[in-house]
């Protein structure tokens, strides 16, 4: 079951991963077992699922994440919504970030 992922929410970077850009990809790779071992065991990001994860801090709101990204990409409100939603349910299903208390 994926959690809903509320515009207030905050989110982390797992301490069970490590990320490196190599040839302006981002590459995630677990540190630990039965982190995003669901089909691989690397995980890749395009430029836009490159700036989500950036973005990412532990600190910023989906919502802030989702402004954020408005000012960088041409791209409509409820597609960026979407995009960001969708990265994030899959991160946090492969255990790849976790959530963190709201400020």
């Amino acid at each position: 079951m994926t959690k809903s992922i509320g515009t207030d929410m905050v989110f982390a970077r797992s301490n069970d991963v490590v990320a490196r850009e190599i040839d302006g990809m981002l590459i995630i790779v677990p540190l630990t077992a039965g982190v995003g071992d669901m089909e691989d065991d690397l995980f890749s990001m395009n430029e836009t699922g490159t700036a989500i994860w950036n973005m990412i801090d532990g600190k910023k709101t989906i919502k802030e994440i989702i402004s954020g990204l408005k000012e960088e990409f041409i791209a409509g409100q409820g597609e960026i919504t979407k995009d960001v939603t969708g990265i994030v349910e899959e991160l946090l299903k492969r255990r790849m970030i976790v959530e963190a208390a709201s400020s």
